[in-house]
């Protein structure tokens, strides 16, 4: 079997992102369509600079959080509940882990409206709706915090 042949066989992505980087953690970011153009540098705590750009971690606490409450609202309206309001926040740690790095995140999830269990419900639900989720499943410790 080719590879040509193993690629038919793959199901086909809705969409493909593509950003190049330049320069590690202190360099710089741009997506192919330029809409993402960024400067990294890297944290003070980690013995950078502490620079005006961003960080692999900021970026993907950001990817996540969006993709996360977009799953909210997907797994909503399954449900007959409204997940508009809702907030989430994705903090993204980074640790050693032997001559290697980890990732550690906690998703703070708000979703005014909703009793505690109805969002426990809907937040479990999209955890096995996200792709980041699904990603990082086995992979990340992803903790779930539901906030009042």
């Amino acid at each position: 079997m080719t590879a040509s042949d193993q690629k038919s066989d793959m199901p086909k992505n809705i969409y493909t992102a593509q950003a190049t980087a330049k320069g590690g953690r202190a360099g710089h970011i741009i997506s192919s369509d330029e809409r993402l153009n960024l400067p990294l540098s890297v944290p003070a705590e980690m013995g950078g600079d502490g620079g005006s750009g961003t960080n692999p971690e900021q970026l993907f606490a950001a990817g996540y959080a969006a993709c996360f409450q977009g799953a909210m609202g997907v797994v909503g309206r399954r449900m007959k509940v409204d997940t508009e309001a809702s907030e989430v926040t994705a903090q993204v740690g980074l640790q050693k882990a032997g001559l290697a790095f980890k990732l550690d995140v906690e998703l703070r999830v708000k979703i005014p409206g909703l009793d505690r269990a109805t969002a426990e419900e809907v937040v479990k639900a999209a955890h096995t709706v996200c792709p980041y989720s699904v990603a990082t499943q086995g992979n990340v410790d992803v903790r779930l915090v539901v906030l009042d």
